[in-house]
């Protein structure tokens, strides 16, 4: 729970001295009640709030998080939390439009490319400011991007965007110029954070091991500026008052760390936390009767799917890990994926909110999308995989379990995350079809971070995993290459397939050098196709964002893309920085105090009315993949 905010009044006339000292006794029993009621009414296990130092209160948005930070330092996140993060306090060349997604100037005003498409001129924004005051110029953007093509730590979360770079100058303040080597397609997409050269060409020496999270504010110059931070508790936001494109309306956002979904939905429903994404179906059908919470449905740019370790090796092809060695055969890879039933796991783990998977990209980017053809599709066929197995020499015995050629039994290690609720439901329906299938499976739920830690090490076979897609795919496409693979065994790697198919990198290759959409849209469904024939990653479905928010404390926000698409912000910063309080609050988090509470907040409210006529009230509003 939050404290009530109270506005001074407005001075009336003079009133006698007893009048006096009876309004400043209320005032001081109605300011001790609130804090008695705040600490009675805190939900049990909530995680600690970040210190508010503006006097008074603020207007702060609560988002609802189970998210992990790897990093704060936007050289090195990969995790969809810090991602998303960094795109709410660091701006970017160009942005994506909030109506169709298409690029949008940011710190660009305008571009031109050269006649043989090599050489990029962008006009760079005037007026822009770092938060400590400084002005923003080319040089920094230029800075930027060569530390990342110069430096192989800097280029951990985002080096793809560079790696076709020549090289960047800024030979003005107002102007940036970007010589390719090849011609790059994705230049009015480089979902790059730009950062303060003078802040960070400090920390270049430590740039692996920086993780930006001991000094706040952090000098940023996005619509939020990152203002504090406490492990496993929350992330606190403020609003960047010199923002060029308007400061946002909320004076705070903060992602608050809850350990579940359960527990997320919990603290909207107090008015604890103000926004929730994702949400269960059984959560966001629970949440339809309460007339203090919006909900919001829309496709997802993001796929579920279950990671396959075809044998972990890196760049210079040495191998490591211990993932079963069956998985290096792509037929073995095709029978496991006749034996799952998606449109089971859509019915009864999405509640019907979601379509099957097949290609990597999901239905909203219709131009993009791909799907096979009934003959190539991999649907639930359990014969046709025991036919694959048999033809394979695993051999079933008495009690219909396999084993390996060798004579050992043929067992799998499936992998989720704690994080995610439909991580357990389906790692037991998958369990049961390779089971009919004699396939034995071990499973393990863990926490993100441990299971980041073991794909990253190639230690395991099978794994729930889950992308976001921006607009523009090439970073999804692109943690399949080759080069997405780690330099030495166990190096932190973007992807965690571990697929080094070179067709498929030559088809990456060509989609990065045309410019042409309708023919870079044929070599992307080619790619999704490679990927889908090796049977490299099993995309099981694409679920619907299921959304929920307070509607007595947000009163209006952008979805992304409109008409229909989500409030979320995966690609952009829409929905935060056009967030607006709702006019008017109900107080509803009072309504979860103990009832003797209520009644003599309700006998000192009507009190004070009588002494203060004119005072106000508002609630102060406090909220990844």
């Amino acid at each position: 729970m939050f404290p009530t905010r109270f506005h001074r009044p407005t001075r009336p006339g003079r009133l006698a001295t007893a009048n006096n000292v009876a309004r400043t006794k209320a005032v001081a029993a109605a300011a001790a009640l609130t804090a008695m009621c705040a600490a009675l009414a805190a939900p049990a296990g909530a995680a600690a709030a970040p210190a508010d130092p503006t006097p008074g209160g603020s207007r702060t948005l609560t988002v609802a998080t189970n998210g992990s930070v790897d990093s704060l330092n936007p050289f090195l996140a990969q995790r969809l939390l810090p991602t998303q993060i960094h795109r709410l306090v660091y701006d970017f060349l160009t942005n994506y439009d909030p109506r169709d997604d298409h690029a949008v100037p940011a710190m660009a005003t305008s571009w031109s490319t050269s006649t043989d498409k090599l050489v990029w001129t962008f006009t760079i924004r005037d007026g822009m400011t770092w938060s400590d005051g400084q002005p923003v110029t080319a040089e920094d953007i230029a800075w930027t991007y060569n530390l990342m093509m110069t430096n192989p730590d800097a280029a951990t979360a985002n080096g793809n965007f560079v790696a076709n770079v020549k090289t960047v100058a800024a030979p003005d303040p107002r102007t940036l110029v970007v010589t390719l080597s090849r011609p790059q397609s994705t230049m009015l997409a480089l979902d790059i954070p730009v950062v303060p050269k003078h802040v960070w060409e400090s920390h270049v020496a430590d740039i692996g091991k920086f993780n930006n999270d001991t000094q706040f504010p952090i000098v940023s110059n996005g619509p939020f500026i990152l203002s504090g931070y406490a492990k496993g508790q929350y992330i606190e936001l403020t609003a960047n008052q010199n923002y060029w494109r308007g400061r946002p309306k909320f004076d705070k956002v903060v992602f608050r760390y809850y350990k579940d979904s359960d527990a997320m939905v919990e603290a909207l429903k107090k008015g604890e936390a103000h926004f929730v994404s994702p949400l269960t179906p059984a959560q966001f059908n629970a949440l339809g009767n309460d007339p203090h919470i919006a909900r919001n449905k829309s496709q997802g740019k993001r796929f579920y799917a279950l990671a396959i370790n075809p044998g972990a090796t890196t760049r210079s092809g040495q191998p490591f890990g211990d993932g079963n060695p069956a998985l290096h055969d792509p037929q073995f890879r095709r029978a496991l994926m006749y034996a799952i039933d998606s449109k089971t796991l859509v019915a009864k783990t999405l509640g019907g909110y979601g379509e099957p998977g097949a290609g990597y990209l999901p239905p909203i980017w219709a131009d993009n999308h791909w799907k096979p053809d009934a003959p190539q599709a991999y649907t639930y066929n359990p014969d046709r995989a025991n036919q694959i197995l048999d033809s394979l020499g695993y051999a079933s015995g008495a009690d219909g379990m396999r084993t390996t050629p060798d004579g050992k039994p043929l067992t799998l290690r499936l992998m989720g995350q704690t994080q995610r609720a439909d991580d357990t439901q389906n790692a037991a329906y998958v369990s049961e079809w390779f089971k009919a299938v004699g396939i034995g499976v071990t499973t393990s739920i863990m926490d993100q971070g441990t299971l980041a830690d073991t794909e990253t090490a190639g230690n395991y076979d099978l794994a729930f995993d889950t992308w976001s897609t921006n607009p523009d795919p090439d970073y999804a496409l692109w943690i399949q290459t080759c080069a997405a693979r780690p330099d030495t065994p166990g190096g932190s790697v973007p992807g965690d397939t571990y697929v080094c198919d070179p067709a498929y990198d030559a088809l990456y290759a060509q989609q990065l050098a045309e410019y042409d959409p309708v023919k870079r849209s044929a070599l992307f469904k080619q790619m999704q196709q490679t990927l889908y024939a090796g049977a490299y990653v099993n995309v099981l479905y694409y679920a619907n964002v299921l959304e929920a928010y307070r509607s007595d404390v947000i009163g209006s926000m952008q979805k992304q893309p409109q008409p229909n698409g989500m409030y979320y912000p995966q690609d952009g910063y829409w929905a935060w920085w056009s967030a607006a309080p709702a006019s008017k609050t109900t107080g509803s988090s009072r309504r979860n105090a103990a009832p003797v509470v209520g009644v003599v907040i309700a006998a000192m409210v009507g009190a004070a009315a009588v002494l203060f006529t004119t005072r106000r009230r508002r609630a102060t509003a406090d909220d990844r993949e």
